[in-house]
């Protein structure tokens, strides 16, 4: 089949990882043809399409697909999309993003592709919006969501969150896990002595790992105090923060102001990210809102416990008591009193090791093969129910 996917822009996160692994499995696995439409992989996140061209995946760039509400870049956008769409004809349109997700649905809606889906990787609207913005990208979801024949939840949380809000209702909605390339993960304990020697740390220290953008909502203002007052009862803790993003000179100076020493490691690309969960002793993710952090997963795989605050998809993934703890969000105190509580049972061994059942478990449930053979499932059964014929191939132009 001839598959379209659409994301506003192709930054080393979660959803893009999570997109272009699909992309990459649909061409290796079943033979399909594959574009990736995005706009401009800007801004100090990093970007994810060297890896997509150097995989084989087409890409066209939307220069005006950007990710602020820009009505003219946004009209000009969707233009672009029906061009591209029209030009490749596909079978399947498949749309993640909040931006991507709103332009690319309608414009494929429009042409009357056989078969239309969206991701929700997050919604992109929450509690910490004001009101009126809050009901407005709620009405945006509400309005594209008619324009699309199925939705792919990343953790049934999400499924919950948007049938709540009058986005779709719950038969619409198909839950289909993160994918991610899961060995390297479950071989992390082989990784450890060498990755610790990397990162400088003495066998007394206990390193606390925490992978996420510096960027609003992403919690490194509760995280970093938290961090602060726990190493008062553990002076060996040292934090150790992957990532980077539009909120690196503040969060960084919070760190200061705090006194708090930390091991600023910028981006990292995913394929590195096992390297780092190995050299660490817990895992702790202080984000106000997530689909489903791939970090949760990940870090279990890698047999480290985590620590997380209590929103939308972690309760799927984290078992208190057995692999990780879940606090509520944004409540300092409590964030700190489970990082001691964790920290100390990791350093006198008190907390029983994460079961190598439940590790390969997550990695079953989280493997990009498996969700990538759900998600080309969903689109046959789309396409076997769809009213529309399949687009006719006879005169099929070049991109």
């Amino acid at each position: 089949m001839r598959v379209v996917h659409v994301i506003t822009r192709m930054v080393l996160g979660g959803a893009q990882e999570n997109t272009l692994l699909c992309c990459e499995d649909l061409q290796r696995e079943f033979g399909d043809d594959v574009l990736l439409i995005t706009g401009p992989a800007v801004g100090p996140e990093g970007s994810l399409l060297e890896r997509a061209r150097a995989g084989g995946v087409a890409t066209e760039i939307i220069p005006s697909l950007c990710r602020p509400i820009s009505p003219w870049a946004d009209l000009v956008s969707y233009r672009a999309l029906c061009r591209v769409m029209r030009q490749f004809r596909p079978d399947v349109v498949h749309t993640h993003s909040a931006k991507g997700g709103i332009l690319g649905r309608a414009a494929a809606w429009s042409l009357g592709v056989p078969a239309v889906i969206h991701s929700v990787h997050g919604a992109p609207f929450h509690p910490y919006q004001n009101a009126l913005s809050r009901c407005f990208f709620r009405w945006c979801e509400q309005w594209a969501a008619k324009r699309c024949h199925h939705l792919i939840s990343v953790a049934d949380a999400m499924t919950k969150l948007l049938t709540d809000s009058g986005v779709a209702p719950a038969d619409r909605f198909t839950t289909i896990y993160s994918g991610m390339e899961v060995e390297p993960f479950l071989r992390s304990d082989q990784l450890r002595p060498a990755s610790r020697r990397k990162l400088l740390l003495q066998d007394s220290e206990i390193a606390v790992v925490a992978v996420g953008r510096l960027a609003r909502l992403k919690g490194y203002e509760f995280l970093l105090p938290a961090m602060a007052h726990a190493a008062q009862t553990l002076p060996n803790l040292r934090l150790i923060v992957v990532g980077d993003g539009p909120r690196r000179a503040q969060i960084r100076r919070q760190a200061d102001s705090l006194r708090l020493p930390c091991v600023w490691l910028g981006l990292v690309p995913p394929d590195e990210i096992p390297s780092v969960l190995a050299a660490a002793d817990l895992v702790v993710h202080a984000s106000l809102r997530e689909g489903l952090a791939r970090v949760l997963p990940q870090a279990m795989m890698a047999g480290r416990h985590v620590v997380s605050f209590d929103v939308d998809g972690a309760a799927e993934v984290v078992r208190p008591g057995q692999t990780g703890w879940l606090v509520p969000p944004a409540n300092i105190p409590q964030l700190s009193e489970a990082i001691v509580m964790a920290a100390r049972g990791v350093r006198d061994r008190v907390i029983a090791p994460i079961a190598p059942e439940v590790r390969h478990l997550l990695a079953e449930q989280f493997d990009h093969r498996r969700t990538s053979r759900q998600t080309r499932a969903l689109y046959q059964t789309l396409l076997a129910s769809s009213k529309l014929p399949l687009l006719d191939r006879s005169a099929q132009p070049s991109i």
